[in-house]
């Protein structure tokens, strides 16, 4: 429809409304996070802007209705003040979702503004995610994404100035992820910062100058050159032949290292089935945990990792790793099946109907779904009644 319209009727879109409330507040309560995308980044819609009816933001439309990723989309693009007024009131400044904290979501956008209002505010500089690492990784890791170097910079000197551990390992140093993502200003800053540049990758065994070298970045070894202790596997520790070992490693098969990973996967994977069998649904949480540090792409680990959580009561946690499950293999039945159960234990039984349903879809057949899919119709049905009265 708006690619019909001509520029001034598009101007006019801004300040459409419906009974008072306005087009990107109307889409923000839905949760409709591509419409918003598009009147927000297409159309320019001014995120910051109030209805006509009681002044609300798309924010506060979106945070009412509990649209959580469309929260995290507004925020991203503005709302410092926002941030403020929340804060103040209350909000909880750690609170975790499936990609991490706030900070670990305002460093993914370098929204430094943000940062340095929530690192005011006492945000857990060293918080981990499950999908990133701390939010020092996660903003060396958003340079792949389209976050330019000299924000993600500017964010990673908030954060080691707020107390980061630049020496994590979540699985991998910062000067590892530096390193491996090309980043020349944030590897001088991490080694300025006394960052070590001895810990090796965890999956290769390589130290961030063998990294260097074998991408063929004769500039990065010569900065890492002085901080770095020579490595056996280099003869004569020059320049030159640091560059030609990792020439040669490049030669040697690459499914070597990944084939180490898999097994070591595959190893956490058996012990985690067994603790689950003897009914040890923490410590193979924490089992599952581990091998979700060599890989943090694996669909499986994440809903068995729920499964645990579920069972020990943690259903925050047993959500938030289903969500991540579905998002990585929609197709999976099990995601849904899992995200269903974490809700009903979260009384959200409208949602688990939902997810239920979708598991439903995937497999008609399946009879303990279409029971459990009933179930969350029955607690709807329940909660009306119990409820009835007061609406």
């Amino acid at each position: 429809m708006v690619s019909r319209m001509d520029e001034k009727d598009r101007a006019k879109l801004a300040d459409m409304n419906i009974d008072g409330i306005g087009l990107l507040q109307v889409a923000a309560h839905m949760g409709k996070i591509e419409v918003i995308r598009y009147f927000v980044e297409e159309l320019g819609f001014d995120v910051d802007a109030g209805s006509l009816c009681g002044g609300s933001t798309a924010l506060g439309s979106a945070t009412l209705f509990g649209e959580v990723d469309t929260v995290r989309y507004l925020l991203a693009h503005g709302y410092e003040e926002v941030v403020r007024l929340l804060l103040s009131s209350g909000a909880r400044v750690d609170i975790a979702v499936a990609y991490g904290t706030p900070l670990h979501i305002a460093v993914s956008y370098g929204k430094t503004g943000a940062v340095k209002i929530l690192l005011d505010h006492h945000a857990d500089p060293n918080s981990t995610s499950g999908v990133l690492g701390t939010p020092i990784l996660t903003a060396l890791h958003s340079t792949k994404h389209g976050l330019a170097e000299s924000d993600s910079l500017e964010c990673v000197k908030l954060l080691v100035k707020a107390g980061a551990d630049v020496n994590y390992a979540c699985p991998n140093t910062s000067l590892v992820i530096a390193t491996t993502n090309g980043l020349t200003d944030c590897i001088k800053y991490l080694l300025e910062v006394h960052t070590d540049p001895n810990i090796p990758d965890k999956q290769s065994g390589r130290t961030p100058i063998e990294i260097a070298a074998s991408f063929g970045r004769r500039d990065h070894v010569e900065i890492l050159f002085p901080f770095t202790s020579p490595v056996k596997a280099v003869i004569n520790w020059t320049v030159e032949e640091i560059i030609a070992h990792g020439k040669s490693r490049r030669s040697m098969p690459k499914d070597e290292a990944r084939s180490k990973i898999n097994d070591k996967k595959a190893k956490l994977k058996s012990l985690g089935e067994k603790a689950v069998k003897r009914k040890d649904y923490f410590g193979a949480s924490k089992i599952y945990s581990e091998a979700l540090e060599l890989d943090y792409f694996d669909a499986t680990l994440y809903s068995n990792r729920s499964l645990c959580y579920l069972q020990i009561g943690e259903a925050q946690k047993a959500l938030l790793d289903a969500q991540r499950c579905v998002e990585l293999r929609p197709d999976w039945v099990k995601g849904h099946y899992r995200e269903g159960g974490a809700l009903m234990l979260l009384k959200e039984h409208k949602k688990a109907f939902e997810a239920f349903l979708n598991a439903l879809k995937l497999d008609p057949a399946n009879e303990e779904i279409e029971k459990v899919l009933w179930e969350a119709v029955e607690a709807m049905k329940k909660h009306h009644l119990e409820t009835k009265g007061f609406k």
